[in-house]
């Protein structure tokens, strides 16, 4: 159960990362917003990460056993 709760949680992540990138792609964005907006992704983008790595090392530690 834990597994699927880190997959939705990864994948929330990676849509919220490409619904930022539409914003940024829009031609009538401020450079404050642009600016919020390139944070807030990158934030996703790393905590996406950071779950993908947990998973690796749980799916090579139970693989291991």
């Amino acid at each position: 159960m834990e597994q699927k709760k880190e997959e939705l949680n990864f994948e929330e992540k990676i849509i919220k990362a490409k619904e930022i990138l539409e914003q940024l792609t829009k031609s009538d964005i401020t450079l404050s917003d642009s600016i919020k907006l390139y944070n807030e992704g990158l934030k996703e983008l790393e905590l996406a990460q950071k779950l993908l790595e947990e998973a690796k090392l749980v799916f090579t530690v139970k693989n291991s056993i």
